[in-house]
């Protein structure tokens, strides 16, 4: 009988690791378009929040913004008995810089860190852009309410904050607002730099810019489509891992890709109602955002963002021209699809925040042999391992094996040649760290 016994066993621990958390979907329902709509609301009306623009009132600019920002945070913190870690993070940028640095700036991120209980220098990032432009990217006085672009975001990560701050989890989450986006994606080189001096572990960055419009300006009109672009390998990887993947794959299995898939697989799981776009480029055609300088430094980001855009209200000049209405305003942003997207991006931080780190090293073998090997470093916290695959042209991960608290397994009868291959850490409460391709080869 002890055959059948450990059979029933794995096939218990196996569906155990299959179902939901449902302090998820409470996630999900604490989300509030009311409190977004508000918060999108005070930021508009600072006028303008143009990264040049005033500091010292306390009504206009981003110095105002900035303020009420960080006011908020600390509100959130005091709520949590303390929970958040909340500071200034600046960098001071010269003028001429580049062509839209008309004088010397201070470029202000405002950051909150709510830390981890068993890892508190792992952390996964949301974060908004805190400025707005018009037609002019050196126009630094006109209105300029930025009320999509990107109040629409920044509210969102303020939203999540409040949600979050109510629970407790092993890693660290950083809510924070990006300035100087744009003017060149200050704010994101900035808090980057800041990361690698202090030694961050960050398992990624979930930038959100713009996640309020529905109307896009084909005419397309959706409020459960959003886009998530993401980069296929980092661009600081060596020559020798570029001429690896030549031989055994890769092209577009970067970190990068697979916070995008896990984003994707959370999302499908507890929002099936939305429609989570995977594209696979780093951002809009030859268009920047804030997760870039994060990529840049080897770290993992994605931007997520609304599916269809609206050029008349990115960058203008409020005013009405051919029959047109311009202008990134109030009334062009749908509160209730701004909560949806503030959703995904609660539940995939919390998800990554109660799970385990991702195994370091994942090797595969099985090379001219009918069965593929994959062993993997163990994991602090894990309880098991999930082995996934899928064919070499699906976007997303489609299989998966629970193998139990093991550190390798064969799949038997499944060709290494005919599938990609990764990894995944699972937590006591079935959450999963990030899948992980593999980094080295056995024979």
């Amino acid at each position: 009988m002890k055959p059948i016994y450990t059979t029933l066993l794995f096939l218990f621990s196996a569906l155990s690791f299959a179902q939901t958390d449902l302090r998820i979907y409470d996630i999900i329902n604490s989300v509030s378009a009311e409190r977004i709509e508000k918060d999108v609301t005070t930021l508009a009306n600072f006028g303008t929040r143009h990264t040049l623009s005033d500091t010292i009132s306390q009504t206009r600019g981003i110095g105002a913004a900035r303020r009420w920002i960080k006011s908020e945070f600390d509100r959130i913190s005091s709520n949590c008995n303390n929970c958040l870690e909340v500071f200034y993070q600046k960098d001071l940028v010269k003028k001429g810089d580049n062509a839209r640095i008309v004088h010397d700036v201070w470029v202000v991120n405002v950051v909150a860190i709510q830390r981890g209980t068993k890892y508190p220098n792992r952390y996964i990032i949301m974060s908004g852009d805190i400025d707005s432009r018009v037609s002019d990217p050196a126009d630094f006085t006109s209105e300029s309410p930025g009320a999509n672009d990107n109040a629409s975001g920044m509210a969102g990560t303020i939203e999540a904050a409040r949600v979050l701050s109510k629970y407790q989890f092993e890693s660290s989450i950083i809510y924070v607002g990006l300035s100087g986006e744009e003017q060149g994606l200050y704010g994101g080189k900035g808090l980057a730099a800041h990361a690698k001096e202090k030694g961050w572990d960050i398992v990624g960055i979930l930038n959100n810019d713009m996640i309020g419009n529905i109307t896009g300006v084909d005419g397309v009109v959706s409020n459960t489509d959003f886009r998530i672009f993401s980069e296929p390998v980092p661009p600081t990887e060596t020559e020798q891992q570029r001429n690896a993947r030549r031989f055994y794959g890769g092209e577009v299995d970067g970190i990068s890709r697979q916070l995008a898939r896990y984003v994707y697989q959370t999302t499908k799981t507890y929002m099936p109602e939305m429609n989570p776009m995977m594209i696979y480029r780093l951002d809009r055609f030859g268009r920047g955002g804030h997760h870039r300088p994060f990529n840049d430094a080897g770290f993992a980001g994605i931007r997520i963002m609304e599916a269809h855009e609206n050029y008349t209200q990115q960058h203008q000049d409020i005013r009405m021209e051919d029959g047109i209405a311009y202008g990134d305003v109030l009334e062009h942003v749908n509160f209730d699809y701004a909560k949806k997207l503030t959703a995904v991006n609660a539940i995939n931080l919390a998800s990554i925040a109660w799970g385990p780190p991702a195994p370091e090293t994942v090797e595969i073998g099985g090379i001219v042999e009918p069965n593929a090997k994959l062993r993997w470093s163990k994991v602090d916290g894990a309880v098991g391992y999930k082995i996934y695959w899928r064919d070499t042209t699906s976007p997303t991960w489609d299989n998966y094996r629970y193998v139990g608290d093991v550190t390798e397994h064969t799949l038997e009868g499944i060709v290494i040649d005919n599938f990609f291959f990764g990894v995944a850490a699972i937590g006591k409460d079935g959450h999963e760290s990030p899948v992980v391709f593999p980094n080295k080869i056995f024979r």
